[in-house]
């Protein structure tokens, strides 16, 4: 059933519990069969859930468009469904033959998670208790890996999460930049009770991802270093083993593709839980996590043992839950991993528990009231729809805001007489700001990252360097042939917030072209661009800092930034403003062609 703020019964009290323990005597886990000679062999089972990619999503909501949660798939997101799941699991197979552990990126994504980082924050004197840290206290989880988006709302506002957690948060590749010592528990260590003697030993291993040196630079420089995750896991998973663990799980937030976002700019791969599958021995599973795709079962086998160690990754936002089925076998004194499977749940199978929205009607009447606050009025309606493949008036008004933001900045300075060019993305493809009021969630959900606002000095040649590596989003398509919208984008699976358009200039990028030479008629003010022109590029510190990869950006000088999200920064233009009036920004700057025809 769809989610009803009125129909919810008020707030109650619910009462976590600590590290998962073990099964009782004849607990379902627990069996003893003939082996040879007659003597019985003894076994035991167990399943470890997992999730990752939360991000701030407790409830089957969304606060962009003040409703219940659908797309295409009808999938459902949010923990209070995967509490369903995961009592449903414990009801199953013992609630002391189960743990539950999460891979990372929990406290960014929703107005939720936002709300209580910035407008009620967490860390302030008598602050509330962060939303997501209630929802996984009451669903007793034991340990969660640190994700990159942790790091978004600076390292203050992540050790007060961190203290209200009843679980650790692991991150043994985060370290301290000073003594290089692990700044949160590198690991956690789990005992499960049997009824054969000596307990089973798990042993959670969490690595987060090396990229937070890059995205997250303003708040960790100085601070934190961030080594790689295969390093990392071959320093500390012997030791595990040493300490006696049975079973080794790693915990990572980092896609299992071998993969970078940011080229070479760092020496180590953004996506590697595949990598330390493959190079690192005693790994018996790894929750993968970062990468938002659904990885139901996968197998990668360790070059040094040749042994094969199952990866698992669950749908993003509370979509899925993973499942590890473990089952072990006593052998020469101790406990062996003879089988592990995976799969995962769809939580959109399961209505949400009641004990988690109860828990947290309080919290989530706070932000839809403030989500809804009338900030201005809007001239014609604007949508992204066709963001992707036009220049649409929707995407102008992040760069005209950005490049008004910037120009202000930088009155009165060197640099001030300089020409401002601003870039943006299409981050929704169901965006909207329509004609009439407008309210805080129509501003924020056209800009759903916490993305800040920096000048980089760039060139004429470094901009059509940017351009050019922007449109190898597209697919080449031959002339003549029908264009399809659905399928002209994402080339090489190049998300859409990779895509940049620039205001500022005029361009074609011709689709007909292979990758590489597409941009042609690069023009400002009317005039061919200048190699060595000079300009001010407005552009989100993910951009400046490499994220995507984009040519010079990373280089350029800094002119100025800006330590609050651009999408504040767009939601108090408006207010300033009281009204938005496309005619006043928006302009057809760039086109897709084809040999020089317009496609549109």
């Amino acid at each position: 059933m769809p989610l009803n703020r009125r129909k919810f019964l008020g707030k109650s009290a619910v009462t976590g519990a600590g590290v998962a323990l073990a099964g009782a005597v004849g607990a379902p886990g627990a069996q003893a069969v003939e082996a040879r000679g007659g003597r019985p062999a003894k076994r035991y089972a167990f399943t470890v859930m997992g999730t990752t990619d939360l991000h701030g999503n407790v409830f089957n909501w969304d606060y962009f468009t003040d409703k219940e949660f659908d797309d295409k798939d009808h999938n459902d997101v949010g923990l209070a469904k995967v509490s369903t799941l995961v009592n449903r699991i414990r009801a199953e197979k013992g609630r002391r033959n189960t743990l539950l552990i999460d891979a990372g990126d929990t406290i960014q994504g929703t107005q939720l998670s936002y709300y209580y980082a910035k407008v009620d924050p967490i860390t302030a004197k008598g602050g509330p208790v962060h939303p997501m840290a209630q929802a996984m206290n009451a669903m007793d989880y034991d340990a969660a890996a640190l994700g990159n988006h942790e790091f978004n709302y600076g390292i203050p506002v992540l050790r007060k999460f961190e203290q209200q957690c009843r679980f650790p948060l692991l991150g043994a590749n985060a370290l301290d930049a000073k003594t290089l010592r692990p700044a949160f528990a590198p690991y956690s260590m789990h005992r499960l009770r049997t009824p054969f003697g000596r307990d089973v030993r798990v042993a959670v291993l969490g690595l987060t991802n090396p990229g937070i040196a890059i995205w997250d630079k303003a708040n960790v420089q100085g601070k934190m270093t961030f080594p790689g995750l295969e390093e990392q896991a071959a320093k500390w998973v012997p030791k595990l083993r040493s300490m006696g663990a049975d079973v080794v799980i790693v915990s990572a937030h980092s896609g299992s593709s071998g993969t970078s976002s940011y080229g070479d700019q760092l020496p180590y791969i953004e996506n590697a839980a595949g990598l330390v599958a493959e190079q690192v021995p005693g790994i018996d599973a790894i929750l993968v996590g970062h990468a938002h795709t659904e990885i139901p079962e996968y197998f990668v086998t360790n070059k040094k043992t040749g042994k094969r160690v199952v990866l698992s990754e669950p749908l993003k936002w509370g979509q899925r839950l993973t499942l590890f089925d473990f089952e072990l076998v006593w052998a020469k004194g101790c406990w062996k991993v003879e089988n592990v499977g995976a799969k995962v749940l769809n939580s959109n199978t399961v209505e949400e528990d009641p004990t988690i929205t109860k828990l947290l009607f309080d919290e989530h009447e706070k932000v839809v009231a403030y989500v809804n606050q009338v900030i201005g009025t809007n001239a014609a309606e604007m949508t992204s729809a066709e963001a992707p493949y036009k220049d649409v008036p929707i995407i102008d008004l992040i760069n005209h805001i950005q490049a008004d933001t910037v120009k202000q900045a930088l009155a009165g300075t060197e640099h001030a007489a300089l020409p401002v060019l601003s870039q943006a993305a299409c981050f929704s493809r169901s965006a909207r700001i329509p004609a009439g009021e407008v309210t805080i969630r129509d501003v924020a959900g056209l800009y759903v990252f916490e993305n800040t606002l920096e000048a980089r000095l760039m060139t004429g040649a470094q901009m059509k360097a940017y351009l050019e590596f922007s449109a190898n989003y597209f697919v080449q398509t031959a002339p003549g042939t029908e264009v399809d919208p659905a399928k002209l984008t994402n080339a090489n699976g190049t998300p859409d917030y990779n895509y940049d358009v620039v205001s500022g200039l005029s361009y074609e990028v011709d689709i007909a072209k292979p990758a590489g030479s597409r941009v042609t008629n690069v023009r400002f003010g009317g005039e061919p661009l200048a190699d060595d022109a000079k300009f001010v590029f407005a552009v989100n510190n993910y951009r400046a800092n490499g994220g995507g990869n984009f040519p010079h950006v990373a280089a350029a000088p800094l002119l100025w930034s800006n330590s609050d999200e651009i999408r504040n920064t767009m939601i108090a233009w408006v207010k300033a403003k009281g009204s938005i009036d496309p005619a006043e920004f928006a302009a057809v700057d760039w086109k897709l062609t084809r040999n020089g025809t317009p496609v549109f």
